[in-house]
């Protein structure tokens, strides 16, 4: 399709497609920006136009697929009806150092509770807390991949039983 033939088909549809645009958005200004984009997105895929088939039913598939696009990436996007200035609060707050005091606390009482673990499913079960992999972990103890896949499921559902016994903090 030759450039004078797009800009006469799509002169002769101007009125149809803003219709439609319209029907769409619900939006005088939307409309206008869709059509804008319609013609846009046309022009630029007009080697794509099957010349024969309907040029009307093209460009409004073309339309609909915009919209629809739009429509979904503003429906994800979060809108913020606050000016930026009131959100520095959240930005100045993580400056400061946080207190990993708890944190700690809690390290040391899991650490305490995996000491009651025997250690054929203790040291497997650390390994592969720390990112070793099953081979790995087999290969350095020196047994199966299945013992290694069985010590560490004992050894988490022993520290479930365990952990399950103390009371919980409010």
């Amino acid at each position: 399709m030759t450039n004078q033939q797009f800009v006469a088909e799509m002169s002769r549809l101007e009125n149809i497609l803003f219709a439609f645009a319209l029907r769409l958005t619900r939006n005088y200004e939307d409309a206008q920006d869709l059509v804008q984009e319609t013609t846009f997105r046309a022009y630029k895929h007009r080697d794509k136009f099957a010349v024969g088939t309907n040029f009307k039913s093209w460009s409004s598939t073309i339309m609909r697929n915009t919209y629809i696009n739009r429509y979904r990436k503003m429906k994800n996007r979060k809108h913020v009806n606050e000016p930026v200035e009131n959100f520095l609060y959240a930005v100045e707050n993580k400056a400061a150092t946080a207190n990993g005091g708890e944190a700690n606390i809690h390290l040391q009482e899991l650490q305490g509770k995996l000491a009651l673990i025997n250690e054929i499913y203790r040291v497997p079960f650390l390994m592969f807390y720390r990112g070793y992999e099953y081979k790995e972990i087999a290969d350095h103890l020196n047994i199966p991949i299945g013992t290694v896949k069985s010590r560490i499921f004992l050894a988490r559902k022993k520290l479930k039983a365990i952990i399950g016994t103390r009371p919980v903090a409010v």
